[in-house]
């Protein structure tokens, strides 16, 4: 299905996964902060919905999308370990093959970490040809993909919950 003209990221806060038992990060690259600040702020949004509270929320920047996966694994391993994170960037299309480069470098280190830790770390770099494509998926026509995370990161949560209780 094409997302053209369709806004991917309504949801229904009564069915959100309640999160006030979670503690969650979400680590930002700070380049194309126009574009990853909201996507960082649809996230929260979602996880104030589904209660989490601001003290079980750490938000942390990193320099670019490369730097993502390590942040990740130092969220989730660290002497506080959180139970998810969401790994925020934004790859634009440029001249050279820098941009092929960074994307692979952040996707398969981000499943890595998800892999390497058993923990979520949702996918929330959006790699577009052009800016305007970035504005349409950060708020703009076809939605926020902050939110998308956020929900998938709850949904998550909530399988990882339900299969250990049922063990």
């Amino acid at each position: 299905m094409a997302t053209a003209g369709h806004n991917l990221s309504d949801y229904d806060k009564a069915n959100l996964p309640d999160g006030a038992h979670f503690r969650v990060g979400i680590v930002v690259s700070k380049w194309n902060s126009e574009i990853t600040h909201a996507l960082r702020d649809g996230a929260l949004s979602v996880f104030n919905d589904a209660g989490i509270a601001p003290k079980d929320l750490l938000v942390r920047e990193v320099p670019g999308a490369f730097e993502l996966p390590l942040a990740a694994q130092w969220m989730l391993i660290g002497d506080e370990p959180l139970d998810a994170v969401i790994a925020i960037g934004a790859i634009i299309r440029g001249e050279t093959a820098h941009f092929d480069h960074v994307c692979q470098a952040a996707s398969q280190g981000i499943l890595r970490v998800g892999l390497d830790t058993g923990k979520p770390v949702v996918f929330c770099v959006l790699t577009d040809d052009h800016i305007d494509q970035s504005r349409a998926r950060s708020g703009g026509e076809l939605g926020n993909k902050g939110i998308e995370a956020a929900v998938a990161c709850l949904e998550m949560l909530s399988l990882k919950r339900d299969l250990e209780t049922h063990a």
